[in-house]
């Protein structure tokens, strides 16, 4: 391992993650494990591209040094991102899977018992076939979860560093609460929402933001399409600000006009949801325990919403498609994980379908302590953002054309048309 200054973390703290892993591989009889998530590849040694649609493995032996397996183009990540001193990158036409097989003949791996991660998003089931196929002389074991196990309790630099994202998140939210009223398309939202994120500090997230109006909050994991918002309706806003690939997230609700005797009372239960989570939130409860809690206090609402999906998920590094840690851990029914010191969640009361027809969200990302919890949001104002109805909106429709009608500036009939599908739409 090369000890060097310039990573996201000090030296030591690779160093002691390095060495939790191997204390499992040991436990698990493992003389080497082939890492392919690429949140786990970041999580041990501060690598990370955009490039993770190409096979990449970080190969760590019980013994010896550990050594990576890139795209050439990649190489130069290793080189300028981590301590790894040993890569054996492959060209664009060369096979992933055979310069693994080679490198782990070489640093004589051949024969031994090795763990992979076989429910990776990286590590295909085409690759992994050709793998088994191709490596019989070893005995191959799945070892998914074997890095986990430090991931899901953050250190506390890792909690500052999701400070840091927070502070993202934040900045980005206020800027999207802001840009909301009649008139606007939600496109100029996210706009703002994202312009103020990465001004903050902030990195790209693994997921843009969520932002939808009306009706369209009724479409799960939608985003901006263009739409514009009416007068008298809500906008519901869900981001996650990213730095180093850590995430913290957060929803939030406006709504151009009056606020409803439905909407105040959705607002008070979620309130009240996150108020109830922050004082009971400890070590010792179970998964269940809180998500019990959650749906307990959700169940007493009388407008017609539920809460359809988990309660929180863990939350810290992600890359695409998700920005949670939800396959480590998701606060469910019937799970008896036990709540530690460091880990983090995302806690969502969101609520779907108000007066049948509204989904709205408060949520909160909270840290556990030694003895409680905390937020990483306490200076952030949860109450529904109201805004004057100004009366703007199908008359100053700004629905966003398709690519290659607005190139097309003289052709009023495609204009005209455009704006009368979106207003069909918008009732």
């Amino acid at each position: 391992m090369r000890e060097r200054d310039d990573m996201t973390f000090p030296f030591s703290e690779y160093q002691r993650r390095i060495n939790e892993l191997r204390v499992r591989m040991a436990e698990r009889l493992l003389d080497a494990v082939i890492i392919s998530d690429a949140e786990n590849i970041l999580y041990l040694t501060d690598y990370q591209t955009t490039g993770y649609s190409f096979f990449q493995a970080l190969v760590v032996p019980l013994e010896g040094e550990p050594f990576m397996v890139t795209r050439k183009l990649e190489e130069s990540n290793v080189i300028h991102r981590t301590w790894v001193e040993i890569t054996r990158p492959f060209p664009d036409t060369g096979d992933a899977i055979q310069m693994l097989i080679t490198s782990l003949v070489e640093f004589g791996l051949a024969g031994k018992t090795i763990g992979y991660e076989r429910n990776s998003y990286y590590f295909n089931a085409y690759h992994q076939d050709v793998f088994r196929t191709s490596f019989m002389r070893s005995r191959l074991m799945d070892c998914f979860g074997i890095v986990e196990e430090s991931r899901i309790c953050k250190s506390q630099y890792e909690i500052d560093v999701m400070k840091k994202a927070a502070f993202a998140t934040k900045a980005g939210m206020q800027a999207g609460l802001d840009a909301v009223q009649a008139g606007v398309t939600e496109n100029e939202i996210g706009g703002a929402i994202s312009q103020a994120m990465f001004a903050a500090g902030g990195e790209i997230p693994s997921v843009m933001p969520y932002v939808t109006s009306g009706p369209r909050t009724m479409i799960g994991h939608a985003s901006w399409e263009g739409r514009t918002v009416q007068p008298g309706e809500h906008v519901f806003i869900e981001i996650a600000g990213s730095y180093r690939k850590y995430h913290t997230a957060m929803m939030r609700t406006a709504i151009c006009g009056e606020l409803s005797d439905s909407m105040y009372q959705a607002q008070e239960i979620m309130k009240k949801a996150l108020s109830e989570l922050r004082k009971e939130l400890r070590p010792g409860l179970t998964v269940s325990d809180v998500d019990k809690m959650v749906r307990s206090i959700l169940h007493e609402n009388k407008v017609g919403a539920r809460l359809i999906t988990r309660s929180g998920y863990s939350i810290g590094i992600a890359f695409p498609p998700s920005w949670d840690e939800g396959y480590i851990l998701s606060l469910n029914q019937g799970q008896s994980d036990i709540l530690k010191p460091g880990m983090t969640f995302h806690i969502i009361p969101w609520l779907w379908g108000v007066d049948g027809d509204k989904t709205c969200g408060i949520s909160d990302t909270f840290y556990i302590t030694e003895d409680g919890c905390g937020s990483f949001f306490d200076d952030f104002d949860q109450d529904f953002v109201i805004k004057p109805d100004t009366g703007k909106g199908r008359a100053n429709d700004k629905t966003v054309l398709p690519i290659e009608n607005s190139k097309n500036t003289s052709s009023k009939t495609d204009l005209k048309q455009s704006k009368k599908s979106s207003q069909k739409h918008a009732k």
